[in-house]
């Protein structure tokens, strides 16, 4: 009995048959592919490439992201400021006041959505909500408003659709 018939299974046949000579021929390849740093260069480029797009393609979605807030928070900021110069002492009052043609203060929430359209393409997660906390549009009442938005991200990672909540308060001036 050889050595080689011990480390072959009886399918394969005996070493002279031509099953036997692939077999060796593979086991010798094998063996070469596995001592050699042939092709290393290319994977570890490959994989560096990967790391490197997701990383830069992850800053990128962040940086949405915190323009989006950013873009929100000026919207709010100019719905204050709208709800502000225009109380029960102005011509187009808005507000819960008697004499407010407005007593929901849809004029401030599209006010909003126009500057907030303006610099963000997607709002259709976008709700906006205005109260005045004092029940009145008078001057020196507060008013507030808020958006609550779902963020939509540029690329589909996951965990990247984020709820995004902004505020802001203010006094009607007149």
């Amino acid at each position: 009995m050889n050595l080689q018939s011990l480390h072959e299974p009886a399918c394969y046949g005996s070493v002279g048959s031509s099953r036997g000579r692939l077999l060796e021929w593979l086991r010798a390849h094998i063996r070469r592919l596995g001592r050699g740093e042939d092709g290393s260069i290319v994977i570890e480029t490959a994989l560096g490439f990967m790391i490197t797009m997701t990383m830069v393609l992850v800053i990128i979605e962040c940086c949405m992201m915190v323009y989006t807030y950013s873009v929100l928070e000026d919207a709010v900021r100019e719905g204050v400021r709208f709800a502000s110069i225009h109380g029960i002492d102005s011509s187009s009052c808005s507000g819960p006041s008697s004499g407010c043609a407005d007593s929901t203060g849809a004029n401030v929430v599209s006010d909003v959505t126009v500057y907030a359209g303006k610099f963000v393409g997607n709002l259709a997660g976008m709700g906006v909500t205005v109260t005045y906390p004092d029940g009145k549009s008078t001057p020196t009442s507060r008013v507030s408003v808020q958006i609550v938005y779902t963020y939509q991200p540029l690329f589909r990672f996951p965990g990247a659709s984020h709820v995004l909540q902004v505020s802001s308060q203010g006094r009607i001036v007149y």
